[in-house]
Formats: C-alpha cells, structure tokens, sequence
C-alpha cells in the first residue's frame, strides 16, 4: 500500500508538471520568433521614430543617400555572412577594397579600358580571398581570424605602397557613373548590391553548395562524415567574400572617381557588425542573407539619423558598438531559448 501511495503521488506531481510545460513551450516559442524577426522590426521601429525626430529623414533624397552610402557595406556583408556561416571570420575586407582600388586605377592609367579595369578590381578582390581560404584549410590555421589578419596588414601595405601613400584620382567613365548616377531615382549602385543578392540567394537555396554551407558551420564534424568537401566549400566562402569586396571597390571607386589605399578603413567591423545585427551567429550554421542586408541597411539608418540629429561623428562608433552588444547577447538568448524548447518538446514526447 505505501509503494501505490508513492506511485499515486508520484503520477500527480506528473500530471500537474505537464500542463506547465505544455504552456511554457507556446511561450518560449513566440520569444523565439521575435528574435528572430526583430532585425526587421528594429528597423521598422527606428524608420518610424526617425521620421518624427527629423523632418528630413523620409525625404527621396535623403533615402537615396542612405542607399547610396550603404552599398558598400551591403555587398561585403554579402560575402561575411557566408564566411560567418562557417564559423569564421574576414578581418582583410577593408584593406582588400583598398587593394583593389587602387590596383584598379593602375590598371586604367595604364591604359585598360573599363571592363579589364572592372575585371583587374574584381579578380584582385577574389584572389585575396582566395589566399586567405587556402592558407586557412591547407595550411592548418586553428581559426581564420590568425590569416585573415595577416592580409589585412598585407594588403594595406601593397595599396599604400603601389599608390605612394595617397590617392590616384581618374577611373573610367561607366564606373563613375555606377556610383554616382540614379537610375529610375534610384542609385545605380543600388542595382549592383541587388543583384549580387539575387546571385548569392539563387546559390544558396538551389544549388546543393549552400546546403553545405550551412552544414559545415552548423556540425562540422558530422560534415566530413556525411562525405561534403569541407575544404574545398572554406575556401570557396573565402572566394566569394573577397571577390564582394572586389565589386565594393567598384562601386567606391566609382563614387570618389579615385582609388586609394585608404579606402575600407574600418569596414571589416560594420561588416561583421550587419551580419551580426542581421542575426547570423558567430557558432555557424544559421543565418540569412536578406537580413544581413537589413543589419547594412540598419547600421546606414543610424549613421545617416545621428547626422541629421547634429551627433557628434565620434559617437557614432559608441553607438554602433551598443547595437553590436545587444545583438550578440540576442543571439545567446536566441540559443538559450531554443535548447529550453528542444528540452521540453522531448519531455512532451516522452
């Protein structure tokens, strides 16, 4: 008798505790899906409050200047974000836009006309890409950060270097025009970041490489054992991720009509940072492409907000710094709660 009061007793504190995990898992749940959206509705958030703060934050012109200014940072961002996919990290992007910038206007000196000039600032930009993933995977690296900033110093020195310390002023006439004219009102630069997007997408959601992706940041270990080339897929983020910033080089190129080895200078954190804020984690695996072009974008409105507002420029790198900071601690949240769900959908189960 003692043994089926036990039991009786044991079944009910049972009975009671399921319906608490039952109506905790909805909850946590929705917590996550805020998370997850809240890139979007941050921004949402912050078009709305600016717009009363300052009457000339809505305005078509100062938009397009938002666009404009953000482009750069877009199609880099682009390139991070896969390489943050993968557990990893780009600390050269600045110094290769300044690289190839500058090999760029070289090239047009030289007498190149545009197209080789486009092709010599986007081939420079993807064979600094290039170094850094095969140093990493071939030469064993224990983290990406070790190579990618040894080509940031690299770089820099080269563009300095080749361009005595100061800018080479002339590019050709269509690169000018890229980064500086509108099309439809928009910036044509514009046009440039969408349609490395739409390649980049189309890559990752139809082509069996962008499974991979996901799979080698999200368990590498299981990667190699299902058979993926984990190698070759590192090098190939890397790749890309500079080849971006040899198309961001155009298109800074084009809007200063100059290359210079001064160009990129600290672009490797806004990038990192909109990949960040666009909710990408830094363990690998999870991530979209469309809301690191929303943490660009956001990282734009701020900069483009404290302007107008007259923020002194010097705390504007306080703020990013700030968003960064709450960004990253969303992502541990994000974590915490999606372990908490996991456990108790299994305890439901079972």
């Amino acid at each position: 008798m003692p043994e089926t009061g036990n039991t009786d007793i044991t079944v009910g504190e049972a009975a009671l505790r399921a319906p608490k995990k039952q109506e905790r898992v909805p909850g946590l749940a929705l917590g996550l899906a805020l998370l997850s959206a809240g890139p979007v509705v941050i921004l949402v958030l912050l078009i709305v409050v600016l717009s009363f703060l300052s009457p000339y934050f809505l305005t078509g012109r100062n938009l397009g200047n938002i666009l404009a200014q953000t482009a750069v940072i877009s199609v880099v961002a682009m390139g991070q974000h896969l390489v943050i996919l993968t557990r990893g990290i780009d600390l050269s992007v600045g110094s290769n836009v300044a690289l190839s910038s500058v090999v760029g206007a070289l090239s047009f000196h030289a007498g190149a006309p545009a197209f080789v000039v486009i092709a010599v600032m986007v081939g420079c930009g993807a064979a600094v890409g290039a170094i850094n993933g095969l140093f990493y995977v071939f030469g064993r690296l224990p983290h990406p950060f070790i190579i990618t900033l040894a080509t940031l110093s690299i770089a820099k020195g080269l563009a300095l270097q080749l361009a005595d310390g100061r800018a080479i002023p002339g590019m050709p006439d269509s690169i000018d025009a890229l980064g500086r004219e509108a099309v439809w009102g928009l910036p044509g630069s514009v046009f440039v970041v969408a349609g490395v997007a739409a390649v980049l997408f189309v890559m990752a959601k139809t082509m069996v490489w962008g499974r991979w992706i996901y799979a080698v940041g999200g368990r590498p270990d299981a990667a190699v054992r299902m058979g993926i080339p984990v190698s070759w897929v590192l090098v190939s983020v890397y790749v890309i991720s500079g080849l971006c910033a040899g198309i961001g080089s155009v298109i800074l190129a084009g809007r200063t009509d100059a290359g210079s080895p001064l160009f990129g200078n600290l672009l490797e954190l806004d990038t990192i940072a909109a990949v960040i804020i666009g909710g990408a984690s830094f363990l690998g695996g999870r991530g979209h492409l469309g809301h690191a072009l929303i943490g660009a974008i956001m990282i734009g409105v701020i900069r483009n907000a404290l302007n107008l507002l007259n923020v002194n420029v010097f705390f504007q790198l306080v703020v990013i710094g700030v968003v960064i900071v709450i960004a990253v601690e969303s992502d541990v949240l994000r974590n915490y709660l999606e372990g908490r769900v996991r456990v108790m959908q299994a305890g439901r189960q079972s």
